[in-house]
């Protein structure tokens, strides 16, 4: 019980620099913000999805999955400002919301002993 938070929750400080990242682009940039804003989130969203996938969380696994396909900088989506900012809110707020949801579950000997005399 006494673990540090980011030993228990590792992703905390890329998905809050993701969230802020992508709550910056409802404002007015240039274009090279939103080239590195893809980098970043897909960066992010791969980062979580392989910790999702390790803790065997596979909804968020394939949740942002889609995040980091959906930013992917070597093959972009063009889509317009307009679709793109209810894209962008909506992705800060799964990157702030998935913070508490998501963590490093405790496996005991006790518990993988148990089942495997099963």
């Amino acid at each position: 019980m006494n673990k540090n938070i980011l030993q228990e929750r590792p992703h905390l400080i890329p998905c809050i620099i993701a969230a802020l990242a992508l709550l910056g682009a409802l404002g007015d940039w240039p274009y090279g913000y939103y080239q590195l804003l893809r980098f970043v989130v897909c960066g992010v969203g791969a980062y979580v999805a392989y910790r999702a996938y390790n803790w065997q969380k596979i909804w968020a696994t394939w949740l942002f999955g889609i995040i980091a396909v959906l930013f992917n900088p070597l093959i972009p989506i063009h889509l317009s400002r307009e679709i793109w900012q209810p894209i962008d809110l909506i992705c800060a707020i799964v990157f702030i919301v998935i913070i508490p949801v998501l963590k490093k579950s405790e496996i005991k000997k006790s518990d993988f002993l148990e089942d495997s005399n099963r």
